[in-house]
């Protein structure tokens, strides 16, 4: 065993996850911009602030259908004193009255159509009442009144949309009914999953003997996505340092995830091989059930070491990976859960010196609790309805204390 080699020595040294987020800061910077169509651009990142092209609307436009006037025409009227306006025809949308209206005089109109040339105001249809081809203003209209004026929504070369806006689909429509065709947006992060372990089986399998089914392959993509990355490769690869190795050559991705043999067991191949390929950054992490997780660098790939167990693979990864994916492709680094003031219905014990990732099962604001750290019950996160770490200088949480949960039904 070469000197440096510490499988079976235990870690060198165990980084605190505060210092583990701090370490990862200058390796998750926003990546660079690309234009996309609006039609494929939901739930990307702005990469710099829009402004509008054009006025919107672009023309006076009716509010309501009724007759555009001259709002002057039906000061007075009423219900007991109608005041008569010749009608010379209709204003549609996409078809617009052609001409100008004189005073007394009327143009039946639809919402969204144009506002004749010479009138001010719409008279509402139920405000109105038509004989042959004049119309009885039956109550007063102020100009502008029950008119969308030009720019009212928006004026050229006013603010569109922020830089580091995550686009939702009203924002598509905004963008397209400005004419915008494409936007810049932040890249999407990509990444390769490989998945070690030459006791694994493939998905859909059933456990053998002592054999086990990959399950962390079957929940990191779906994690991979809800955080923006998009994975370009899924590896199933044995224990084996060749393939690894090869494996981590091949890698094209911005992040590379390697799910098992991060600890330092005899088979536990991926610290020393980033190592020697790169640089290890970190190996090691004081959070109970991720502590077998690292993180380095070669070139331009972030490689991130988790936990093969596939609580402690979750656990890492919602504690640093997400957060990384997330800034790399510009979101805020907040994760997706719902904070929840819960209280205490079940003592927490922690260790000083060590974060713990407890799951509970909350009813109405009593949480209680379902596993405290342990790596091993996989069902803990399935049965829990929210979790919380414990802080590194906590004993721990008394019965009846109130404390901040993440729902992992956000």
């Amino acid at each position: 065993m070469p000197h440096d080699d510490i499988r079976m020595r235990g870690f060198l040294r165990r980084t605190s996850l505060s210092d583990a987020l701090l370490l990862l800061e200058p390796h998750s910077l926003p990546l660079e911009a690309e234009a996309v169509p609006v039609e494929q651009a939901w739930g990307r990142v702005l990469a710099e602030p829009l402004t509008a092209p054009i006025n919107v609307p672009h023309f006076h436009r009716a509010a309501m259908d009724g007759y555009a006037v001259h709002g002057e025409d039906t000061f007075g009227a009423g219900r007991y004193q109608p005041l008569p306006l010749q009608v010379r025809g209709q204003s549609l949308p996409g078809r617009p009255f052609v001409g100008t209206v004189q005073r007394g005089e009327a143009v039946q109109i639809m919402t969204g159509a144009p506002l004749p040339e010479g009138t001010n105001a719409v008279l509402p249809a139920e405000c109105t009442e038509q004989i042959g081809d004049l119309v009885n203003a039956l109550e007063a209209v102020p100009p502008w009144r029950h008119v969308s004026r030009i720019g009212e929504d928006l004026k050229a070369g006013g603010p569109l949309l922020p830089e580091a806006r995550r686009l939702r689909p009203q924002d598509l429509a905004l963008l397209a009914s400005v004419g915008q065709t494409s936007v810049l947006v932040r890249r999407r992060p990509t990444v390769d999953l490989l998945t070690t372990g030459s006791e694994l089986l493939p998905p859909g399998r059933a456990p053998d003997g002592p054999q086990i089914v990959d399950s962390n392959s079957v929940m990191l993509p779906p994690l991979v996505e809800r955080d923006g990355g998009v994975l370009l490769r899924r590896v199933r690869l044995p224990d084996d340092r060749a393939s690894l190795r090869a494996a981590l050559q091949e890698s094209e991705a911005d992040v590379v995830l390697v799910t098992g043999g991060t600890s330092v067991g005899v088979e536990d191949q991926a610290p020393a091989l980033v190592a020697e390929l790169g640089t290890l950054l970190m190996h090691g992490l004081s959070l109970k059930p991720a502590a077998p997780t690292g993180f380095g660098r070669m070139g331009t790939r972030r490689v991130f070491l988790l936990p093969g167990n596939p609580v402690s693979c979750f656990c890492a990864y919602d504690c640093l990976v997400a957060q990384t994916l997330r800034k790399l492709g510009g979101r805020s680094p907040e994760g997706p859960y719902r904070a929840q003031s819960v209280r205490l219905q079940t003592k927490v014990a922690s260790q000083i010196g060590r974060a713990e990732y407890v799951r509970l099962r909350v009813e109405g604001t009593d949480a209680f609790v379902v596993a405290s750290g342990g790596a091993s019950i996989l069902s803990s996160t399935t049965r829990a309805d929210a979790f919380f770490l414990t802080e590194e200088q906590s004993e721990g949480h008394a019965v009846g204390e109130w404390i901040t949960v993440w729902r992992y039904d956000a």
